[in-house]
Order: structure tokens, then C-alpha cells, then sequence
């Protein structure tokens, strides 16, 4: 089994383990109303905390834990996936347990509290376009995460209705499921907190704010102490500036290579918060840095390899390209495609890294007036079989799976094809 797949059939064992112990520990029936519909809705219940419990700790973004996803990226799209599924069963839990309106106990109050809070904080993920849901978050990123910030206390008020409503008495499995509450909870805790005693929050200074295009911006970042650690190619870290407008945390790809002295990112204005940076960051302003993350690594795999970058997905390369030194003890086939002309940024940089590094080679794609880049293309400039190479991924998400396709039908292992799932941002 590979390591990456460790932390997923994991939590897919512990599921299955949770319904197990309640098939094997059922509740006590003597006495029960309803039992089978109260009896299933604490399995369901169980499954919902479980699920949830998992969301929370991932929220931690725990860096030793990325070996076992393949990455933050990877860990993001499991949160995506335990928190969707739990919200679907916790609707399912409803439906199931039997609900009376006479003799309401805390219990019932509570859980009301918590279905309504979790609906409305999830519903607006779920479908950000609805006018009222926007509202809640104020159709801006930060009120997005401040919205959120909330989820841990509905998911503590959900358990507690677990133990104070009139179900059937189940000692084993309500113990079992206590383990992931207090998982949940000590991860909602640290996340929001204890985390800033434990957590490494770096301050650095914008040593400079450059324009290499027209909607492009290269933040270069000085540590004002100790810099980041263990840094390598490809890494993505947390960043929140200072000043008004841009005092919101988000994640962006490093430029610059480990080695270097400095900081580097570089940010496509294509949303509220890149635009106003674009337009507004200035040197002199104090960053906070959290990271380095991500495992997508060009030094982990083979000796012929692919890299293929659309857009602002050229970033992760140019780290790749400056964190060379000598030539590449691999043959390489980089393949940056934009547009228009003026949309391509370091061009000449990594022109001059191909003329360089003989095992380098880079092609310069503006589909504009060159046509679109195709997998076809690509696999008969590498001699035509490519079904050994590793393939290195980054830009726009349809680009990605649709490339993806066509390089495991041309017999590519899914294993040997690596990009990074950027939509978790």
C-alpha cells in the first residue's frame, strides 16, 4: 500500500468500524419506543460525529500528517468530503429518529441548534450563489472562514444532544463515538485557540511588490527573524498581510527556490482580494507567514519527466527552474502555455534555464496565434511512448483532468501523474 493512501482507508476503516460496534453493541431494547427508528438514527448520528471529527482535525493542517493524503491539497479535498458527507447524513438522521412535539427535552432543543447552525454555515459552500446565503459570509473569502470559525461549536452542542435525548441506551458504542468527539473538539480548540502557542506564525516584511505583467503580482518577502524551514520546490505556504483589505489569510505557491534569501511569490489578480493586492500591496508592509506545505515534488520520482503549466500554474515551475543548480540528473519537457503573449510572465528566465540546462527543454505555448496544447504533441516530442515518464501538473482545473485523461490513455500509471488540487484554495 502506498503512504499517501494511509490517512483515507484509515478514516474509511473507522467508519466502517463505528456501524460495526453498533451492529455488534446494540442499545438495550426494553423499554424503547420506536426502537428501530431511534436505533438507526444513532447510528446515523454516530457516523455524522465521525465524519465531522475528521473535518475538524484536518482543519488543524497538521504538516506530519501530509505523507499519509499526498499532500494539504489532497487533506482539503478529504475535508471536502467527510464535511459534505456528513452534512447529507445529518439530514438523513433527521428524517430517521423519531420526532415527537409533545415532552420536548434539552436534548431536542440542542439538536435544533445545531442542525439550523451547521445548515448555515455549510449551505453557503454548498451553493455560494444563492443572494440571502451570501449575506452570512459577505461574499468575501475572510467572511467565508469567519463563518466557519463557528462549526466546532455546533458540532459540540451535536453531541450533547446525543447524550440528552431519550434514546436507547447503547454504553459500548456512545463510548467508541466519544473518542471522535473528543478528537473534534481538541482539534476545534487547537484550531481556534491554542494553535497560535503551538503553531510557527513568521513575520516577514514586503521587501518589494513587482509587475511583470499587466495583472501580475511577484511579492518578495524578507524574514524580519527566522525564516521558514525545510522548504522545498513546489511548496505552497499561508500568507496574510497587513493593511486594509489585504488583512485576510491566503495560500499561494512559492516562486523562489529553497536556497534563496528571500521569499517569493507570485499572485494573478482574478478575484477581489488579488486585484485590491495587485493594486495596493506596497514594500514596507508586515506579512505573517504560515508553512511551507504540499508534496509536489519534481525530486520524488523518475528520471524522464514531463512539467506542463498553464497560466499562473507556471508558478510551482519557476521554483522547480531556480532551484536548479547543475543540469538536471533527469530530462525534462516544459510546456508553459498562455493565451495571449503578454499574459506569460519569466519567459526569458526560463529560456535562459533551458539554454543552461541541456537536459531542460521548454516550449513557450500562446494559443492565441500557436493553437491549443495537446497531450499528442507532447508525447511525440518525447519520442512518442510516455507511458514511462512522470508528468507534472499546474493550471486551470479543466486543463488538468482533461490532460489527465488523455495521459492515462496513452498508458501513463495515474500514479506517475502528480499535480497539485489547487480548487481546495
Amino acid at each position: 500500500m502506498k503512504k499517501k493512501n494511509i490517512g483515507n482507508l484509515t478514516l474509511i476503516i473507522l467508519v466502517v468500524l463505528t456501524a460495526l460496534i453498533w451492529l455488534i453493541f446494540p442499545p438495550v431494547r426494553e423499554g424503547a419506543e420506536h426502537y428501530e427508528r431511534a436505533y438507526a438514527g444513532e447510528v446515523l448520528g454516530s457516523l455524522v460525529i465521525v465524519l465531522m471529527s475528521f473535518s475538524l482535525f484536518i482543519s488543524t493542517r497538521p504538516k506530519w500528517a501530509e505523507p499519509f493524503f499526498g499532500g494539504l491539497d489532497k487533506m482539503y479535498m478529504t475535508h471536502r468530503h467527510t464535511s459534505t458527507s456528513a452534512f447529507l447524513l445529518m439530514f438523513v438522521h433527521l428524517l430517521t429518529v423519531p420526532i415527537t412535539l409533545v415532552n420536548l427535552r434539552v436534548g431536542n432543543y440542542l439538536a435544533m441548534t445545531a442542525f439550523l447552525g451547521i445548515v448555515a454555515i455549510v449551505l453557503p459552500t454548498l451553493a455560494p450563489r444563492i443572494p440571502f446565503l451570501n449575506k452570512l459570509t459577505g461574499q468575501t473569502y475572510e467572511g467565508w472562514k469567519k463563518l466557519h470559525r463557528f462549526i466546532g461549536i455546533f458540532f459540540i452542542l451535536g453531541f450533547v444532544h446525543s447524550l440528552t435525548v431519550n434514546a436507547p441506551s447503547a454504553k459500548v458504542a456512545i463510548t467508541w463515538t466519544q473518542n471522535f468527539f473528543i478528537l473534534g473538539t481538541l482539534s476545534y480548540l487547537y484550531t481556534e485557540v491554542f494553535g497560535r502557542f503551538f503553531k510557527k506564525y513568521l513575520p516577514y516584511t514586503v521587501e518589494a511588490a513587482n509587475h511583470p505583467n499587466n495583472s501580475t503580482t511577484e511579492v518578495v518577502l524578507r524574514a524580519k527573524k527566522d525564516p521558514i524551514k525545510n522548504q522545498k520546490a513546489g511548496q505552497f505556504l499561508f500568507v496574510r498581510f497587513a493593511g486594509s483589505g489585504l488583512d485576510e489569510s491566503h495560500p499561494f505557491t512559492i516562486s523562489s527556490a529553497p536556497h534563496e534569501n528571500v521569499l517569493r511569490v507570485t499572485i494573478k489578480a482574478c478575484g477581489d482580494f488579488t486585484r485590491h493586492l495587485f493594486a495596493n500591496l506596497k514594500a514596507g508592509t508586515e506579512a505573517t507567514i504560515e508553512g511551507p506545505y504540499g508534496m509536489f515534488d519534481y525530486k520524488s520520482s523518475g528520471p524522464r519527466q514531463i512539467w506542463v503549466a498553464g497560466g499562473i500554474g507556471v508558478t510551482p515551475f519557476l521554483s522547480f527552474i531556480r532551484d536548479l543548480k547543475t543540469d538536471p540528473a533527469f530530462d525534462v519537457d516544459f510546456y508553459y502555455t498562455v493565451r495571449h503573449r503578454e499574459e506569460a510572465i519569466f519567459v526569458e528566465e526560463i529560456q535562459e534555464a533551458a539554454k543552461k540546462y541541456p537536459r531542460l527543454k521548454a516550449y513557450i505555448r500562446f494559443s492565441s496565434t500557436d493553437g491549443s496544447l495537446s497531450v499528442d504533441e507532447i508525447a511525440k516530442n518525447a519520442g512518442g511512448n510516455i507511458s514511462q515518464h512522470h508528468i507534472y501538473m499546474c493550471g486551470p482545473l479543466p486543463m488538468v483532468q482533461a490532460f489527465e485523461t488523455k495521459f492515462i490513455e496513452m498508458k501513463v500509471p495515474s500514479d506517475n501523474i502528480h499535480y497539485e488540487e489547487f480548487n481546495f484554495r
